[in-house]
């Protein structure tokens, strides 16, 4: 049978994703298309279907690891590929001594070329006797007075002794220890028909000395650090600038780093830590006495949505403006064409009209499809109309985007919107199905109440909450008369727009709602 193997398929450039879920396990048949897993990022999940109908005969992977576009998931007895046929049968040829088994071999691995430097510090080791490397691994790392250099392992294997420490000092040639590895069986020689003569096994030749690779030390004051501590720093987010080096000359080591994150960390695990923003903490309730309860663990995604909601909250000074949409006119041009969308297998809601209103509005008042720089100091405008629209989905809240609202008509709208808020409840997103929104509508349909408060999603400026449409009487200059009206609550970054911006958009928009012919002019 054939083993087909499963890999990551495009998923939008995203790097790094976490595996939260394995559908199959080792003996399941799967057809082609099943979910065989399902990955999460900080936005979305995505279900990874099989591009292979078979049995599974091998998982690679795991919950909890991080995967990206190319790695393999799982391997799949095809369905349909048979054994080979065996051979018709033929003479057989003289005997030939087999094949020998992969040979364990001894490889002494020793200082390279170091350009020329003698009597060269070892400042670390970072592998032990009886540690499995991979080609490339660093196995030391030297320093000079200009430099640090880490020696990386020739080959892949154990490491059976190490005749290094640190503070000895080595030059050119020095032996650093010996790995042992396992070498590929010789090929048979076909074109010899008699068996080879045995020889005496001759000792492994080390393979030529592979370049250490140098890493210039960077002075900033007073930080002096090699590139393996320069690259924990860098992971831990830490400023080398505020570490104390325990090091030869007060060169910042790794246990530096480790002594000063711990108490940060505790610090944070602990109750007294605050919160965002310099915000007290809420403090901790057992609610188990005062009856039963459940506690049930949010999903990554629920959770990403609560850091970013928390963080747009805190960071951009929120102002929400409310009116009312005439939309009787609307819903009878909608009514109207529910046959045609009948004909054309779909339904027409009152969002692709909404849209089509946001997207001429935010072109006929340019102060709007802005976001602020990350310098602080300028304003990008975009000349592209891009709209998000929030969605609620199993997986918690999906803000997928729709490209270039401006240049489409209603019925391409409506099939744009059907399909991304399918893919959303499917758990089918990419990351770049939720990025480079202008603008985002947050529509709350039949359960939006009378009008609610949207946060602004950075880094947009602004977002239109819609609640429910209700029959309410409007006066006509001679007399009331029912009207279907619409809620609108407009909320935006008032270090961006002002409210001048805002009064001539929200009263665009809503015109615009109010009579849809307005979208011809």
């Amino acid at each position: 049978m054939a083993i087909q193997s499963i890999k990551v398929p495009d998923i939008g450039g995203a790097e790094g994703v976490e595996v939260i879920e394995i559908s199959v396990k080792v003996g399941d048949v799967v057809a082609e298309g099943d979910s065989i897993v399902v990955l999460e990022t900080d936005k979305a999940s995505m279900e990874i279907p099989a591009d292979v109908a078979g049995k599974v005969v091998a998982i690679k992977i795991n919950v909890g690891d991080k995967v990206s576009q190319g790695d393999l998931l799982i391997d799949v007895e095809a369905e349909g590929a048979g054994a080979a046929a065996e051979p018709a049968p033929v003479a057989a040829p003289a005997p030939a001594a087999p094949a020998p088994a992969a040979a364990s071999a001894e490889v002494a691995v020793v200082v390279p070329d170091i350009g020329g430097a003698e009597g060269v510090d070892v400042i670390e080791v970072n592998v032990n006797v009886g540690d499995e490397v991979s080609a490339g691994d660093t196995l030391i790392v030297l320093e000079t007075d200009k430099a640090s250099m880490e020696v990386p392992a020739e080959v892949a294997g154990k490491v059976v002794s190490l005749a290094i420490k640190v503070g000895d000092k080595v030059s050119q040639g020095s032996a650093i220890g010996v790995i042992a590895t396992t070498g590929a069986a010789p090929k048979a020689d076909a074109a010899k028909a008699e068996a080879p003569k045995a020889e005496a096994p001759k000792p492994a030749a080390a393979p030529a000395p592979v370049a250490a690779k140098v890493e210039e030390i960077v002075q900033t004051g007073d930080v002096y650090a090699g590139p393996a501590v320069r690259k924990l720093a860098r992971q831990l987010g830490v400023d080398l600038g505020k570490v104390s080096g325990t090091g030869p000359r007060g060169r910042l080591l790794k246990d530096d780093v480790r002594t000063y994150v711990k108490p940060i960390v505790q610090a944070a695990q602990s109750g007294a830590a605050v919160g965002g923003a310099g915000i007290p903490r809420v403090p901790a309730v057992d609610f188990a006495k005062f009856g039963e309860i459940e506690t049930v663990k949010m999903s990554k995604v629920k959770k990403i949505t609560a850091d970013n909601m928390t963080r747009n909250w805190l960071n951009i000074p929120h102002v929400t403006q409310w009116d009312d949409a005439d939309i009787t006119d609307l819903e009878a041009f909608r009514n109207s064409l529910k046959a045609e969308a009948e004909k054309r297998g779909s339904k027409l809601t009152p969002l692709p009209f909404l849209l089509k209103a946001a997207a001429a509005a935010l072109v006929a008042e340019p102060s709007f499809n802005v976001s602020l720089h990350h310098d602080g100091e300028s304003i990008v405008h975009k000349k592209y109309v891009h709209i998000g629209i929030a969605v609620d989905t199993p997986n918690g809240l999906m803000v997928p985007v729709i490209r270039n609202v401006d240049k489409k008509g209603l019925w391409e709208l409506t099939d744009d919107i059907n399909a991304i808020v399918k893919k959303a409840r499917d758990g089918k997103l990419l990351p770049a199905d939720m990025q480079g929104g202008c603008f985002t509508i947050s529509s709350l349909g039949a359960a939006g109440g009378n009008g609610f408060t949207p946060i602004v999603n950075a880094p947009e400026v602004a977002i239109l909450g819609v609640s429910r449409a209700q029959m309410k009487p409007v006066w006509n200059g001679k007399e009331f008369v029912p009207r279907n009206m619409l809620p609108l609550s407009l909320s935006y970054d008032h270090r961006a727009i002002n409210g001048a911006d805002a009064g001539r958009f929200f009263t665009y928009l809503t015109a615009v709602v109010a009579d849809v012919r307005r979208l011809l002019l």
